[in-house]
């Protein structure tokens, strides 16, 4: 049986506490001055709060919405080997995955300070002594959203490197050093830890008996901070290695919003550690973090079935979208209908025939009918109502006109000078389209001489197709010349 020491001449906590207030700090300062220099501490993250805390009322309930992820076994192993294979700390990796997690969370807020907990025993001597040496320090990382998770890591490690330099210094320092109050801070009320269980703390041997750690019921938790995540990594559990919990507010946060902040968090990490039994697309961790996905499959599929799908219930009369009611709005706008006015929304396309090649207008006239048939966006009208106060769209169908879904002019020309005014005059009349009446697309035929008596493109005449913004952009082009191509 080994006896414990009762030396007196043994450095003791209380030796630590008077070395603390005496040591020289002065780099330290200067240090973290540095890092907070430029931030806004008093500005919270934007994080997806379901209550606003009262500014009246500061008093916290400590009760606690919670979430726990337990990573399997493979992912766990993938963690692990990506952390030695990048010469990181579990803790390192962990606070780095965090980052890209809130800057996704926060809608890509890019100056992101957070709290977390450092163990400060920065000496041999502090080693084995029993007291409280963990400081709270801010951990500020200022992202550049070009970034991939290779290059993200290696900034969060020489942060976490040159932080442990300076761990010692306390926090109410820093507070005082920045004229901060602690009430006001929202890096405290963002945490981050990360906890590695030793065989020590798991299993206890004592006067033969055999002693194992029970945990406590997440119910139980309190939540000290607005939002917090915590890592556990348990090498000695079975079917719990890597695991971690989010403990948030209950003031500010709902239990639902919580496990959905949880949901993303996981898939984030699954994206981040694919292995191969992950039904996942491929993430290459060299590209931008911007391509990390937040949105949830489920969630993707809802958006395709919405956005993407012709749906039964949609009616041929609906809101204009946001764009077309700027576009629609900035033509009102700007010109004066009174006064001689420039188009700025005509799109017009211009082609020819190649040397030696015809084309049927018959054809072409064909051709169009069926793609303006096929997208409705091209027989669409815009319109201001009233009483709603509110830009609506309306789908022209065919019995709804007595005249086409859209017009083929043809005209002449003998010189350039007279082409040149052609064009010009299909890109800048503003009398060429009809919102209300949904006349948005047409085709301008144009002939060198004469128009021809056997319907035929030559190849000294020219084809214009001219569309209008509001319901055409430069991408649908590359779909229209395809349905030309099949049509």
């Amino acid at each position: 049986q080994v006896r414990l020491s009762m030396d007196e001449n043994v450095f003791n906590y209380i030796d630590y506490s008077v070395h603390e207030h005496i040591m020289d700090m002065s780099l330290s300062r200067v240090f973290w001055h540095s890092q907070l220099e430029g931030h806004n501490n008093e500005c919270s993250l934007s994080l997806p709060v379901d209550r606003q805390r009262s500014s009246t009322n500061q008093q916290r309930s400590g009760l606690a919405s919670t979430a726990e992820i337990i990573f399997d076994n493979e992912l766990c192993t993938s963690f692990l080997d990506y952390a030695s294979s990048h010469h990181l700390t579990l803790f390192q990796l962990g606070l780095s995955i965090f980052y890209v997690f809130l800057f996704k969370l926060c809608h890509g807020e890019t100056d992101l300070c957070i709290g977390s907990i450092n163990a400060n025993r920065y000496r041999n001597e502090l080693q084995n002594l029993i007291g409280m040496f963990v400081s709270t320090l801010p951990y500020r990382l200022e992202i550049d959203s070009h970034w991939s998770f290779d290059e993200l890591i290696q900034h969060v490690r020489e942060r976490c490197l040159s932080i442990l330099e300076h761990s010692h210094y306390p926090l109410q320092h820093i507070l005082g050093d920045n004229r901060l109050n602690q009430s006001d801070v929202s890096f405290l009320e963002t945490m981050f830890d990360f906890i590695n269980v030793s065989k020590d703390v798991e299993h206890l041997s004592l006067s033969d008996a055999n002693l194992e750690q029970m945990s406590l019921e997440q119910s139980g938790e309190v939540s000290k901070f607005d939002f917090s995540l915590t890592f556990v990594y348990n090498p000695l559990s079975d079917n719990k290695r890597l695991s971690c919990s989010f403990v948030c507010s209950h003031d500010l946060f709902e239990k639902s919003t919580i496990s959905k902040a949880a949901q993303r968090f996981q898939y984030i990490f699954e994206q981040l550690f694919q292995t191969q039994s992950s039904k996942l697309p491929v993430m290459n961790v060299s590209l931008s973090i911007t391509k990390v996905c937040l949105i949830l499959p489920d969630e993707a599929e809802e958006v395709e079935l919405v956005v993407f799908h012709r749906l039964k219930n949609i009616v041929k009369k609906a809101p204009a979208s946001f764009t077309q009611a700027r576009i629609w709005l900035d033509q009102r706008i700007r010109f004066d209908p009174d006064k001689p006015q420039v188009a700025i929304y005509n799109m017009p396309f211009v082609y020819r025939p190649q040397a030696g090649h015809t084309l049927s207008i018959k054809q072409l006239r064909h051709a169009l009918h069926l793609i303006v048939n096929k997208h409705s966006s091209l027989h669409t009208s815009l319109h201001f109502n009233i009483q709603r106060n509110l830009l609506m769209q309306r789908v022209i169908i065919h019995e709804d006109k007595d005249s086409n879904m859209f017009s083929i002019i043809e005209t002449t020309y003998e010189t350039d000078e007279q082409l040149n005014e052609i064009l010009h005059d299909e890109k800048r009349n503003p009398h060429l389209f009809n919102l209300a009446q949904g006349l948005v697309f047409r085709c301008h035929t144009i002939y060198y001489k004469q128009i021809s008596s056997n319907h035929l493109l030559s190849d000294k005449d020219l084809l214009i197709f001219n569309f209008h913004h509001a319901l055409f952009d430069f991408p649908s082009m590359k779909v229209f010349l395809h349905d030309l191509n099949q049509a």
